[in-house]
């Protein structure tokens, strides 16, 4: 490991060289991929620099705890010594975590759907909340968001909504609300004061690019329609909505945001790559099945991997157990606590792997 990461630290400090050299600062191009690979290898680099630096610490209290007579003086080093140990120790831990293999896909932009699950009107109502609580995470982080497909109720909730989210490392941070979120409210329209618990799917996607997927056209079927909004009005008096099939594979997707079919037809395609990217990436059909309802589940109200609770204002992660109570903030976007905890406990599993492998 150690010989791996002088590799890494010297090719950190050439690429620090490299990017201020005005040759290379002519070339653009090259100037770019230069500074790509800083940036990847930028944080494993610095890890190692501060763990060289508590190993030297750790050695020299080490090394005068061994001529020092005062005991005064010989019970800080002693503790200074015990401290490095820890802090070195914990170093380590993390730099094995930096050296495992990332997602590629961490990276990338993000489809996310939403759907109304098991609750009638009052899960399309909290699939609302859940839709403006990313909206407003992505702007906070200011990713662009664009909305692609959306089926809204006659009361302002949300059956469906599909959109996408552009911005670095937009896949890595919500990669984890990919599940069925559980919501325990009183409905606006209860009377009795009764708590309902309701609930909502979310999926979340690597967006594909056209390197990775290519479909042939000829294992499309697109039909089109007219839109109609809540109570069956129509949108529009034309045909601009889009329902696209791959036939190979039976996924469909349908688009209705814009008027323009061509429009349209381009934000569906775009969501079938991604869907295909993801099935494609699973090793058998029946994997790829097994992976969304792990994913997503089928709605119902035992099946959870949250559960935001109103009365109490708690929302509670039943993966890794972590709970907070300030639901108002976080439906406003304030999700970064839940994130890091979530990706802290990831990387605690997978640095468990290691040492089992090990």
């Amino acid at each position: 490991m150690i010989s791996k990461l002088e590799g890494i630290l010297a090719r950190y400090e050439k690429l620090n060289e490299l990017i201020s050299d005005p040759s290379v600062l002519a070339d653009m191009e090259t100037w770019k991929k230069y500074a790509k690979e800083r940036s990847d290898i930028e944080e494993t680099a610095q890890k190692y620099s501060e763990y060289k630096k508590i190993e030297t610490d750790m050695k020299n209290a080490e090394k005068s705890l061994e001529t020092e007579t005062d005991k005064e003086m010989k019970d800080l080093l002693e503790e200074e010594y015990y401290d490095c140990k820890k802090k070195l120790a914990e170093a380590e831990d993390e730099l094995k975590i930096l050296l495992l293999p990332k997602d590629p896909d961490d990276d990338k932009n993000v489809i996310v759907e939403i759907r109304a699950g098991a609750g009638g009107e009052e899960a399309a109502l909290f699939a609302g909340d859940l839709y403006r609580m990313y909206l407003r995470y992505a702007e906070k982080n200011r990713w662009k968001t664009e909305e692609i497909d959306i089926n809204e109720t006659e009361l302002g909730g949300i059956k469906e909504v599909i959109f996408s989210i552009n911005g670095k490392g937009a896949f890595g941070k919500l990669k984890y609300e990919s599940g069925v979120h559980r919501v325990q409210r009183v409905p606006l329209t209860e009377s009795q004061g009764r708590i309902q618990t309701s609930t909502v799917t979310v999926a979340v996607l690597p967006e594909a690019v056209d390197v990775e997927i290519n479909i042939d056209e000829k294992d499309l079927k697109i039909d089109t329609y007219r839109s109609s909004g809540a109570g069956g009005q129509h949108v529009n008096k034309t045909e601009s909505c889009i329902r696209m099939t791959h036939l190979p594979t039976g996924i469909v997707v349908t688009c209705q945001d814009e008027r323009s079919q061509l429009k349209n037809r381009e934000k569906a395609m775009k969501v079938m790559k991604s869907r295909l990217y993801d099935y494609y990436n699973s090793q058998a059909r029946s994997e790829y099945d097994n992976a969304r309802k792990s994913q997503i589940g089928t709605g119902d109200r035992s099946e959870r991997i949250r559960t935001y609770n109103f009365p109490q204002g708690r929302i509670t992660d039943h993966r890794i157990g972590y709970t907070v109570y300030n639901l108002p903030e976080f439906l406003t976007g304030d999700i970064d606590g839940m994130i890091e905890a979530l990706k802290v406990a990831d990387r605690a599993a997978k640095l468990a792997s290691v040492s089992d492998s090990e």
